[in-house]
């Protein structure tokens, strides 16, 4: 069944994929009603070919931030008007290079992408200065923030905590390991050795973080927490409602990308078979996820029991009972998605499958990985 349901994915997502191309086929500036991840990330090759990457490439050489890295959550494929291109170059110098949502890593797949076809030195250059980017904010312990430099202020503090939450460390250290293992368009940019041997430095110590921030519970180690704090590693806050807890979500995606590792180390090895074993204990079943109508007409997430159903995690278990909990931005804990308001219940992934792909590919990968 599982199997089934992998594949069923794959097809969702290949026929998304396909669904890109369609659009790109269907009239050249058919891009702009995409999202800027599918653009930088999901076109058919041949677009990142055009002349409507290269005026897409001149947006991002333009919003590249002093400091290397770029903002999250902007449009850069968009036309930008004079006024916003004024925008973007006074804020050059202003903090707001981020990691988060995927920036910085993104915007430097796509000037990877252009350049396998149009060799221009700009795009090469602007890589090499993101590229510095992630070896100046990367911590000594191996961990990344999730802005750098810090935001200041109590309500954003939490942006210098180690950040695994929505993948933002592992798409680092996916970008790390693609250049190091020579993948996709990356040779193209025939970067010097030094940064190919700072690019496998910087991995080394990221994969360290990852084992070394694997939370403990009686000797043994379990997942991870969605941020974890800079100096003493322990599982942090974030937002009011992302408080420490074990990550269904993020533990999954860090364990997922530890399986790609090629030649993995013991400690690897015995750190994605102890998270195998925590998601094993943990997974939920005989309950689904429906969007329902309530009494004012509005759509609501609802959970309701279904001995059919697949198993599912939920994003945070407690630290103390590892029990599912649900939280509202008044920080308390809740033990039902019910018992959360409308905004947030409906406004945030509160469960997940992810797992369900881990535990499936792990009888394969574990053995190839003892035989390596």
């Amino acid at each position: 069944m599982r199997k089934i349901q992998y594949l069923l994915i794959l097809s969702i997502s290949v026929f998304a994929n396909s669904l890109f191309a369609q659009k790109y086929k269907n009239g050249k500036e058919a891009y702009l009603e995409l999202s800027w991840k599918q653009v930088a990330t999901k076109m058919p090759s041949d677009w990142y070919n055009s002349d409507e990457a290269k005026l897409v490439a001149d947006n991002v050489l333009l919003c590249q931030k002093e400091i290397g890295g770029w903002a999250k959550n902007k449009p850069y494929h968009h036309v930008f008007s004079e006024e916003e291109k004024s925008e973007f170059i006074a804020l050059k110098s202003a903090i707001g290079a981020t990691f988060d949502n995927g920036a910085t890593t993104m915007e430097l797949e796509f000037l990877a992408n252009v350049y396998s076809n149009f060799k221009d030195e700009r795009y090469k250059l602007a890589f090499i200065k993101g590229l510095d980017y992630i070896f100046v904010s990367q911590y000594k312990n191996g961990g990344w923030p999730q802005f750098y430099p810090s935001r200041k202020g109590k309500s954003v503090a939490y942006a210098s905590h180690i950040t695994y939450n929505d993948d933002s460390m592992v798409n680092i250290l996916k970008l790390l390991r693609d250049i190091v293992y020579e993948k996709e368009n990356y040779p193209a940019l025939q970067l010097d050795s030094i940064y190919k041997f700072k690019a496998n430095q910087s991995l080394e110590k990221g994969l360290d973080c990852i084992v070394k921030t694997q939370i403990v519970v009686n000797g043994r180690p379990t997942v991870w927490c969605a941020q974890h704090d800079e100096v003493t590693l322990a599982p942090a806050n974030a937002r009011k409602y992302e408080l420490a807890s074990f990550s269904g979500t993020e533990s999954a995606g860090i364990a997922l990308f530890l399986t790609t590792i090629k030649n993995p180390s013991q400690e690897i090895i015995n750190s994605v078979d102890c998270a195998v074993k925590w998601f094993e204990d943990h997974k939920i079943e005989g309950i689904k996820l429906l969007k329902d109508k309530d009494e004012d007409g509005k759509t609501n997430l609802v959970v309701v029991k279904d001995n059919s159903a697949p198993p599912i995690w939920a994003r945070f278990y407690d630290l103390e009972t590892e029990r599912p909990f649900f939280c509202d931005r008044d920080g308390v804990k809740k033990s039902s998605l019910a018992d959360i308001s409308y905004e947030r219940r409906n406004g945030y992934d509160w469960y997940t499958t992810k797992p369900a792909k881990l535990i499936e590919d792990y009888p394969e990968w574990k053995e190839k990985a003892s035989s390596e």
